[in-house]
């Protein structure tokens, strides 16, 4: 199956199979200038049923419809509240850990991927541009910087594709961390830039808990990331990242109205955040366009805590019904070690 772009016309793709036009019109079927065409390239590849994918495979993500290109994979622990574990695998639950649960004896692969740049127009209203972001490393304890294109994809949102360019993405770092090798499948190997780089951030970027709730077919997934540790007028603030994820699972239209977050800090504090949105927007999720994706950050004067919520929705018919926010913990690292100062190669 050919994976098409703008370039050759949509005729062309009229001896597709229906999965094949699907896929191409996440990308780039809708807001289509007028006039533009479509442009082979690549070729599907199966997907993976076991086993992960490889560094340089290069994928379109079946939700957001970006192409991108895998770094390397991250093994997380799935907390899922939909999910009720047998009686006999029941124990206690900690203090403060608000009912999560997690799969028993799964752990599932999430990968580091570079987003093609192109792509980025095609998925602003759907979903931020992704970006991992890191503290400043001077003394304005607020101050934060961002590497544009940077995502975490789920093993399930990655359709493989093959290419015969030896440039396939369009990114400021795709040939600082990868380089052209045919003699391989994919063609792209790590460059000794990647691996340090991973190796020097690995306590920023790691990907280890998942947290997964639903509420009336809207499903919640929220990663969190511990960012490092700032001191402040005499006092220790600690910085976190969490990834959020809304899916309509169902067939009727919602819109995201409000959010509702209780935030408790080790210190003893609770504090409670109340606002219309996310992020400036109040996200419609259709069958269309069934998720909407978004970064934020907080912080606490303590090493630990814990987060839990819920998001007001609103239906066609203009009723609301919220939906919950699965609890997940603030965790800092035990070795505390100085965020990087930026990415260095």
């Amino acid at each position: 199956m050919k994976l098409y772009s703008k370039g050759d016309d949509y005729d062309d793709m009229s001896s597709q199979c229906s999965c094949c036009v699907l896929c191409c019109g996440l990308c780039f079927g809708r807001n289509r200038p007028e006039g533009k065409v479509l442009e082979t390239v690549g070729v599907f590849e199966a997907l993976k049923q076991h086993g992960k994918y490889e560094t340089g495979q290069l994928f379109l993500h079946s939700v957001f419809g970006y192409r991108g290109i895998v770094l390397f994979p991250w093994h997380a622990r799935i907390y899922d509240r939909d999910v009720i574990p047998p009686m006999s695998d029941s124990k206690p639950e900690p203090p403060g850990s608000h009912g999560s649960k997690e799969v028993k004896g799964k752990t599932h692969t999430y990968y580091q991927v570079l987003i093609d740049t192109r792509d980025c127009p095609h998925i602003s209203q759907r979903s931020q541009t992704e970006a991992v972001t890191f503290l400043a490393n001077h003394d304005d304890s607020r101050a934060l910087y961002a590497i544009p294109g940077l995502d975490y994809v789920s093993h399930e949102d990655i359709l493989p594709y093959n290419s015969t360019e030896q440039v396939p993405i369009q990114h400021e770092l795709f040939e600082r961390f990868l380089m052209f090798n045919p003699d391989k499948a994919p063609p792209f190997s790590a460059r000794d830039t990647l691996k340090a780089w991973q190796e020097k951030n690995h306590p920023w970027l790691e990907l280890s808990d998942v947290h997964r709730e639903t509420t009336e077919n809207i499903r919640v997934t929220v990663i969190p990331f511990y960012m490092g540790m700032r001191d402040a007028q005499n006092s220790h603030v600690y910085w976190w990242r969490y990834c959020i994820r809304l899916e309509n699972m169902g067939s009727e239209v919602v819109q995201l109205r409000e959010r509702h977050w209780r935030i408790f800090s080790l210190s003893g504090t609770l504090e409670t955040v109340r606002g219309r949105g996310v992020v400036g927007r109040e996200p419609v999720l259709s069958k269309e366009q069934p998720a909407f994706q978004y970064s934020s950050h907080v912080s606490l004067q303590a090493p630990s805590g814990h987060m839990w919520g819920t998001f007001r929705i609103e239906r066609t018919d203009g009723s609301h019904f919220d939906v919950r926010i699965p609890p997940f913990s603030l965790e800092s690292n035990k070795d505390d070690k100085a965020p990087p100062a930026g990415y260095t190669f």
